[in-house]
């Protein structure tokens, strides 16, 4: 028999109201507004009656200790017949996916689906794999904090594994015939071509809110709980000479060879500008695969290290997440923390990243992470400072990785830093972010506008994307002065709220 130790609050017991009915329901419950303990309140009252006998709860792999630990605090101990695994493992593991065709073909399952953000593309071998487990389990759950971070097109995958007949199509061809409209690009020889890989809108939006409603309970943390604020900092600095003239030759380099209907040539010219910006020469051209080398032979040359050293400084004793992109950055920045700091990336094992989160927790100040494995899961409401050193092109995660720490049991107001290099990609990146926009739609959208005008866009882009880069010229000690005037404004002005 499956024992609850702790209460309901209000709003998880109005989810649990409308659900506890329904054979196919989603949990779309902000971070940190309990929907793990919504959802065992759901599975037991199924468990109680006899109408299920087993639970599949599919989770990302990061977070599958921590998920087993939030249980164990409800329920005192982990009920029989529940089995956790990971969702991306669905995607690699032929004998975890007949283990659990076997699971699902001869128990009466309720299937948890938890983080359904990693199951929104319907062509994916996961999402695939995931609903052909769903067809067998007469009780279905999603969870998920953001249902939606493109556009209502990642509804339809999410919706389809509950129950086709939700939504009313069968595939996801017969959903985008209906609601899809796709960008329409006009090419030089007044011909135009349908990008299949844009959405220009979304139609009947309406249609679809009702069909889902009624097996929809959806909450803020504004709307249920009295948390703390989030306030938002800039940090900036100035690249150096030799960083400036790498950054305008890699620049021009790949911006040549954009194609302004391919959103992966936009996204490598991102990410070569990004790499430069963060302090590492690109070696590569924009159509091989990319590979880099370190600018600063010692890491405390680097601006931007320069620029988090300070920031840390700031914190003073607090403790503090620093999220970064790439591994070598972590790698840089483990090096100068040492003890100070632990690691928590995939190259970790499970069993060393959960030591990483309790040494964080008991004893260390510092927990260098990048959002793949931080942005899910993990519970850590005794920090609230939270550092960006290098933002990735994914609005979903960053959201994700920010309520790691603003959530239920957080006392504190959250403090969000990000480092940016002044007039370069990362400022793009940023406003992007505050503005919730898809980078490579934004980039297209300067495109197009610029191309109206009879413009020779790849000549003006760069004023579109950013500001004049007024600093650069300088010699890193300059930058790091300028980077210690800004560090004086710490604490007094948002950048955003």
């Amino acid at each position: 028999m499956m024992e609850l130790k702790t209460s309901l609050l209000p709003h998880q017991e109005e989810a649990f109201e409308k659900l506890r009915k329904l054979k196919a329901g989603a949990l779309f419950m902000e971070q940190g507004t309990g929907k793990t303990r919504t959802a065992l309140s759901l599975i037991k009252a199924r468990l109680d009656a006899g109408k299920a006998d087993a639970v599949l709860w599919l989770c990302p792999c990061s977070v599958k200790k921590n998920l087993r630990e939030d249980i164990l605090f409800h329920c005192g101990e982990m009920p029989e017949g529940f089995v956790v695994r990971g969702i991306e493992s669905l995607s690699s593991s032929d004998r975890l996916y007949l283990m659990l065709r076997k699971l699902v073909e001869t128990h009466k399952v309720f299937l948890v689906v938890d983080e359904t953000t990693l199951a929104k593309n319907p062509m994916a071998i996961r999402t695939e794999r995931i609903t052909s487990l769903a067809g067998k389990c007469p009780y279905r759950l999603i969870l998920n904090g953001t249902p939606i971070s493109r556009n209502e097109a990642d509804l339809f995958a999410q919706f389809y594994l509950l129950d086709w007949r939700i939504l009313g199509y069968r595939s996801y061809y017969s959903f985008a015939a209906n609601h899809l409209e796709y960008k329409r690009i006009r090419l030089p020889n007044g011909s135009e071509y349908v990008d299949r890989n844009r959405v220009e809108r979304v139609l009947n939006v309406g249609y679809l809110t009702e069909k889902i409603a009624p097996y929809t309970f959806q909450v803020k943390k504004a709307d249920c709980l009295e948390l703390p604020g989030k306030s938002y900092y800039g940090r900036g600095f100035y690249m150096t000479d030799e960083q400036g003239s790498c950054y305008d030759e890699v620049e021009s380099e790949f911006l040549a060879k954009v194609d302004e209907i391919r959103a992966e040539t936009i996204y490598k010219l991102f990410a070569a500008c990004q790499h430069v910006s963060s302090g590492r020469k690109v070696l590569s051209g924009p159509e091989e695969r990319m590979r880099t080398a370190p600018l600063f032979p010692d890491p405390r040359d680097n601006p931007r290290i320069q620029e988090l050293l300070g920031l840390l400084e700031d914190i003073g004793d607090e403790k503090a997440i620093i999220f970064c992109k790439y591994q070598q950055e972590i790698d840089d920045i483990m090096g100068i923390l040492g003890s100070r700091a632990v690691e928590f990336t995939g190259r970790l094992g499970q069993k060393w990243r959960q030591e990483s989160r309790q040494l964080f927790r008991d004893s260390v100040q510092f927990l260098v992470a990048n959002k793949t494995c931080g942005a899910f899961g993990l519970n850590l409401q005794f920090c609230h400072n939270v550092i960006f050193y290098n933002n990735d092109f994914n609005l979903a995660t960053r959201l994700q990785a920010e309520d790691r720490v603003h959530r239920l049991g957080q006392e504190e107001e959250v403090r969000i830093y990000d480092i940016v290099c002044y007039g370069t990609i990362d400022e793009f990146i940023l406003d992007c972010i505050r503005r919730k926009e898809n980078l490579a739609e934004s980039f297209k959208r300067l495109v197009e506008a610029e191309q109206k005008e009879g413009k020779d866009w790849r000549k003006s882009i760069k004023r579109k994307m950013y500001t004049k880069r007024s600093g650069s010229g300088s010699d890193s000690s300059s930058a790091s002065s300028r980077a210690s005037t800004s560090r004086s404004q710490v604490g007094r002005t948002p950048a955003s709220s």
